[in-house]
């Protein structure tokens, strides 16, 4: 479901305006030596490249706090396209009408955040895409840029893929080095289980014993990580005849062009985290479109 996280953006939005003003309310001493206060013009925000868009409501969130900062008068801005919809190169995605000097004063910040997050929206969408018709869908991982991970993973979700855990606190995810401080995989999960009796338990396996002992000890959601085709092959079949229901991940070091083979095992997803850490932003511009008035 593709909920836009407002407050966090807000918040994103306020330190990105912070650090490009030089604290609050800021200047832009460009802007504010050449165009007069009340000068008006319109703009359009135009995507340079085909791909997905995510963070159109950003456009509004980021003029607005400009407004108010610079005691402009307000930005109308008129949404042309929204989050998931595919642009081609020199689509309007956006139209402003107003403060020539607020327009200019976000300008930057409005497209680093859109940008961004579009790139995310375009990259997941391309592994989706591959993905499609296997029955295995593709995920994201916590391997977000610091402050930006609900904005990213929107853009995961924009892009049709799935968000897995939001941090450390929500779902626990046992990984080797909680299974050699622990024990064993058995150990590890038993000492979550009991501290944490409410929390959904995810457990990395690297051998398919490793993935057997996981199930026996109670997982129901298994992580099978930098395993061949053949080896998460065999893995998933094993899972699958323990009889217990459980959702298998297939991690590490996938890439498009293995993805389909690895889908086609019989995992229920494949995660990523390339989707949000080494993801190349969409090229968007904004571009005044008639003379200052």
């Amino acid at each position: 479901m593709k909920v836009f996280p407002e407050a966090r953006a807000q918040a994103v939005v306020d330190g990105a305006l912070d650090e490009d003003l030089g604290g609050f309310p800021g200047l832009d001493v460009t802007s504010s030596a050449t165009i007069p206060e009340t000068q008006r013009s319109t703009a359009q925000v135009v995507a340079r490249a085909d791909g997905v868009l995510a963070g159109v409501p950003l456009i509004s969130l980021v003029f607005r706090a400009v407004t108010e900062r610079i005691g402009s008068s307000e930005l109308d801005v008129e949404p042309v396209r929204e989050d998931g919809d595919l642009v081609r190169s020199g689509d309007v995605i956006a139209i402003l009408r107003g403060s020539t000097r607020a327009t200019l004063v976000g300008e930057r910040t409005m497209l680093n955040l859109l940008s961004r997050m579009s790139g995310i929206a375009t990259h997941t969408r391309r592994w989706a895409d591959v993905l499609k018709g296997t029955g295995a869908g593709v995920l994201d991982t916590r391997k977000t840029t610091p402050g930006m991970r609900a904005l990213e993973k929107y853009a995961v979700r924009c892009g049709g893929g799935n968000n897995k855990r939001m941090g450390l606190h929500d779902v626990a995810m046992i990984k080797d080095n909680h299974k050699l401080a622990a024990g064993s995989v058995s150990a590890a999960f038993m000492a979550v289980h009991q501290a944490y009796p409410d929390v959904e338990i995810q457990v990395e396996a690297t051998t398919t014993a490793e993935a057997l002992e996981a199930v026996a000890a109670g997982a129901r959601f298994l992580m099978c990580d930098n395993m061949t085709v053949d080896l998460l092959s065999d893995t998933v079949e094993a899972v699958r005849g323990s009889g217990e229901r459980v959702e298998i991940e297939a991690t590490g070091g996938l890439t498009l062009e293995v993805a389909r083979a690895y889908a086609e095992t019989g995992v229920d997803y494949l995660s990523v985290g390339g989707l949000t850490h080494s993801s190349p932003i969409l090229d968007i511009a904004l571009d005044l479109v008639d003379d200052p008035q």
